[in-house]
């Protein structure tokens, strides 16, 4: 029997198990906003307008993902309601862009870039992330199918009237440092953006370099007069003013060359010590070349002696002024979302590589940042890690501090009710009379399916069996005479055979 005839029959118009990624998954999309949570959920989420970190393990197939997207629906709909009270949220869940430019600019092999790797990187590219997106929504640039960050009515207005203007230079500097535009080079955004922000012309700098090409001007006609001028009949202020001229125009050279070498300096350690951003010293110092030398000395720019020696905390400091760039645009903090850390092609599921990645995050400085929160979604893999670490791991992690949740567990009811729920959403009629049970007969009662269900785990695995329930009772039935209730006999085979397979990656010898 075909499966599309046995769901017709019961007015399920597509199959509401066949999905195994929550993010391609269109029966989710359609329920995350009154799917039923994880009851560990509201923990996870904490009070939204004042972020904290929460760190969450679990299975593959156990919601990690799901709860990520329910995480930033939640937050969307906290920014709707309360727009004096709004939440920038960065989902940080593809960390390929990123190591591949810690692959390209270290030129090392994969083990040697993952022994290296720093809690500065990750920071670099968590500012990176969020820096492109307010950039992009101020430009007016935000990729389709990404929701713009909302800003003020009359933003132009606004900028003018209530963004103080260091807070708006300081916004200039981490696009410099930190905008990934996906079309386009970052300059000609910055010299947008530096319009935007209205900082005007550093004149100081200007009249530095066209002075200097003023005099050199004034220094070679001096000079020509002088060759083709008789010496009987030349003035007598000749001499002094080629000569007062020339000293002129070299001092300003000389000025302007030392300021332009010194940004150079500054963009070069800046770009040596940001390897997680795709930036190079010469954009980075013909970027930091529009800023005074006033505003340049005020900013916390990364270096390698100091990140080397730990004797400055540059990125926090960014991160602080970031964060009060938010708030001039309306936003009283920023949550991350650490998600698929086992997915990037340089870590491809490997537990080390994992760990070499996450542990320089478990940090308690990091982790609790004024006004952020840091959303960990990790596999379950490194839980295991975690418990054999060292007592000053701890002290220094500090995670009975971080919302912890040791292991993200379901139980059958909890599944049942889940998938109950996808049932109903994929029916056409009215769908408040149906139960998971309406799909088998009579002798399968509600307690065997929850028994059934609650040795599959997750709620992967448990759609997985369902899926695979489904598929056996259309295989063995011919079409000529259909039944469209699935017998008990059907259940238990399927289910000895998925609860094995479970028991199997368990202890890792099948794949998920």
């Amino acid at each position: 029997m075909n499966i599309d005839t046995f769901l017709a029959h019961h007015h399920v118009k597509e199959n509401p198990f066949a999905a195994e990624e929550a993010r391609l998954d269109p029966v989710f999309g359609r329920l995350i906003d009154g799917s039923p949570t994880h009851p560990d959920f509201p923990k996870v989420l904490g009070q939204i307008d004042k972020p904290a970190t929460s760190i969450v393990f679990g299975e593959k197939g156990s919601g990690k993902t799901a709860i990520r997207l329910q995480l930033a629906r939640q937050v969307a709909e906290h920014n709707r309601e309360h727009p004096d009270r709004r939440v920038l949220t960065v989902a940080y869940d593809d960390l390929n862009p990123m190591l591949d430019n810690l692959l390209r600019r270290h030129k090392q092999k994969a083990d040697a870039v993952l022994a290296g790797f720093r809690l500065e990187d990750h920071q670099d590219a968590i500012l990176s992330l969020a820096v492109t997106r307010l950039v992009d929504a101020l430009l007016h640039e935000s990729p389709d199918g990404e929701d713009p960050i909302a800003l003020p009515e009359h933003v132009d207005k606004h900028i003018k009237k209530n963004v103080p203007r260091q807070v708006r230079v300081d916004l200039a500097v981490l696009a410099a440092l930190y905008d990934q535009p996906r079309n386009g080079s970052a300059a000609d955004r910055l010299e947008r953006l530096w319009k935007k922000l209205r900082l005007g012309y550093q004149v100081p700098q200007a009249a530095t370099f066209y002075g200097a090409i003023l005099l050199s001007l004034i220094t070679v006609g001096l000079g020509l007069t002088m060759a083709f001028v008789a010496a009987d009949s030349r003035p007598w202020w000749l001499i002094p003013s080629l000569g007062l001229a020339g000293a002129a125009a070299l001092l300003l050279w000389g000025l302007w060359g030392y300021r332009h070498a010194a940004r150079w300096r500054l963009a070069h350690k800046a770009a040596r010590d940001m390897p997680a951003v795709n930036r190079t010293a010469g954009e980075l110092a013909g970027m930091l070349g529009r800023f005074g030398r006033s505003d340049l000395l005020r900013q916390p720019l990364p270096s390698p002696e100091t990140s080397r020696t730990g004797e400055s905390d540059s990125r926090y400091q960014l991160t602080r002024r970031w964060i009060d760039v938010l708030h001039a645009f309306g936003y009283t903090g920023l949550i991350v979302l650490v998600d698929r850390l086992d997915e990037p092609t340089l870590v491809s599921g490997d537990a080390d590589r994992m760990k070499a990645i996450l542990w320089p995050m478990m940090d308690n400085k990091f982790l609790k940042q004024d006004r952020i929160g840091i959303k960990l979604l990790l596999p379950i893999e490194l839980r295991h890690m975690l418990h054999r670490e060292s007592a000053r791991f701890f002290q220094e992690a500090r995670l009975d501090k971080q919302n912890l949740i040791d292991r993200l567990s379901w139980s059958g009811a909890m599944l049942y009710d889940l998938c109950s729920r996808r049932l109903r959403a994929c029916m056409d009629g009215e769908p408040n009379e149906v139960t998971l049970t309406s799909l088998f007969e009579n002798d399968v009662s509600r307690d065997l399916l929850i028994d059934a269900l609650d040795q599959m785990h997750q709620p992967r695995d448990a759609f997985k069996f369902l899926y695979n329930v489904i598929q056996e009772h259309c295989r063995i039935v011919p079409e000529e005479q259909p039944r469209f209730q699935i017998a008990r006999l059907t259940l238990e085979s399927v289910r000895r055979d998925q609860a094995q397979r479970v028991q199997e990656l368990y202890r890792g010898l099948s794949p998920a």
